[in-house]
């Protein structure tokens, strides 16, 4: 299968070479002939999967060929996204693949000034990619009209409703036109994901590449048990390999995620730590460095990292496991074995995590490899600094394992 056996016109197989793909991913090569055939759309997939030129591409295509006057403060296509920069990413990805066609497109999202942003849309746009907090602000104040809508794209909506949109999502709804084709994706579907679509959807078309709650298969999951105090010692041992290239470190909080980042600095490791205290600015700084190999390793909470879309990670580093959300594992591993590639996903597990690894195991069914480590002591009491602190609250008074690793897996017993 080629892009070209999908029937895409010239500009856009012209963009996709240019970008050196070949072949189109299996939910590219099943979604695209049935939103070209203009069909509301269910996509049930995880993150590097190549979701986002799935529906990208059919709606340059369909908009090229049939093209529509540009109405001040009305788009054509709007595609909703829960993060910033998420947002970002995906109108980036309307300019790469549009890139030989002629058509507007701009991106809206909270945390800077919306002065450039309503200038762009009082002139017109074709494509507004949004997060639903601005979109909603614009709207109210009459910056943005969706009467003339065609096209709506909802991007990853279970972490859209994760993180409270889901009445916002419905408000932006309520003022849609009843006349358009819809397009909803997400890595999971459980029962409120499943009403909404029924609320949004026409007669949709089903596509699920992956079964739902399962890990990337290409990612090789290995587990270390350490003792919270040598968190930080044993993150600094594996970061010695050289294999690890691009890496990013999950923390369960923002405070744990700025301290783990400056601890590697010290030790002159370059991080970049991100979450939702940063500015767009920091974190958009944040992540070019990151991507440009300006720093090694980022350091993220699971809100900020949804929108870390990045082909060449090769580690994923839980620091602390996610022991409130457990299916944001699936998603943090998700963020390695990208595009084809291999990755590697290793998990530090401390005392108080082990109820929420057997849990992980469970969703994933499977046994997650122990892997052994050493580390020197002294470095643990040099380099720890804040990284090693108690964990949270609710962490505390717990007791601690006295070893580096277990003898056998009995605690594992279901």
């Amino acid at each position: 299968m080629t892009f070209k056996n999908l029937k895409l016109i010239e500009p856009l197989l012209d963009a996709i070479a240019k970008q050196g793909y070949t072949a189109p991913t299996p939910i590219q090569e099943q979604a695209i002939p049935h939103i070209l055939q203009g069909k509301d759309l269910i996509g049930i997939a995880q993150t590097g999967t190549g979701k986002t030129a799935a529906f990208v591409l059919p709606l340059l295509q369909i908009m090229s060929q049939s093209p529509g006057r540009i109405i001040p403060r009305s788009p054509r296509t709007l595609v909703l996204a829960p993060t910033r920069e998420l947002a970002a990413q995906i109108d980036e990805s309307f300019a790469t693949y549009g890139s030989f066609m002629r058509f507007r497109h701009t991106v809206i999202f909270g945390g800077v000034s919306q002065v450039a942003q309503v200038r762009a849309i009082s002139t017109g746009v074709d494509v507004l990619v949004a997060t639903p907090g601005r979109l909603l602000d614009l709207m109210n104040q009459r910056h943005v009209n969706l009467n003339h809508l065609e096209f709506l794209v909802l991007d990853e909506v279970d972490r859209m409703l994760d993180m409270g949109f889901l009445v916002d999502v419905k408000r932006i709804i309520a003022k849609l036109p009843t006349h358009r084709q819809s397009i909803f994706l997400s890595a999971t579907m459980p029962p409120r994901i499943s009403e909404l679509a029924k609320t949004l959807l026409y007669h949709p078309v089903r596509v699920e590449v992956a079964p739902q709650a399962t890990t990337v298969k290409l990612v090789q999951q290995k587990v270390l048990f350490v003792d919270e105090r040598n968190k930080i010692a044993i993150l600094l041992e594996l970061l010695k390999h050289r294999d690890l290239k691009c890496v990013l470190i999950f923390t369960r909080t923002k405070r744990r995620a700025n301290n783990v980042a400056k601890s590697l600095t010290t030790q002159g490791i370059r991080a970049e730590a991100i979450h939702g205290n940063k500015s767009q600015g920091q974190r958009t700084r944040a992540l070019d460095n990151f991507k440009s190999g300006h720093a090694r390793v980022m350091v993220a909470t699971d809100i900020a990292a949804r929108g870390i879309d990045i082909d060449d990670i090769s580690h994923v580093i839980n620091y602390d496991l996610p022991v409130d959300q457990i299916d944001n594992y699936v998603h943090r591993i998700g963020r390695t074995a990208r595009a084809g590639a291999k990755g590697t996903a290793y998990s530090l597990c401390a005392s108080y995590e082990r109820n929420a690894l057997r849990e992980i195991e469970s969703l994933i069914k499977m046994n997650i490899e122990v892997m052994s480590h050493s580390f020197h002591s002294n470095m643990a009491r040099d380099a720890v600094g804040a990284a090693a602190r108690p964990p949270p609250k609710q962490q505390r008074g717990q007791r601690r394992s006295n070893t580096n690793r277990p003898t056998g897996r009995h605690y594992r017993s279901r």
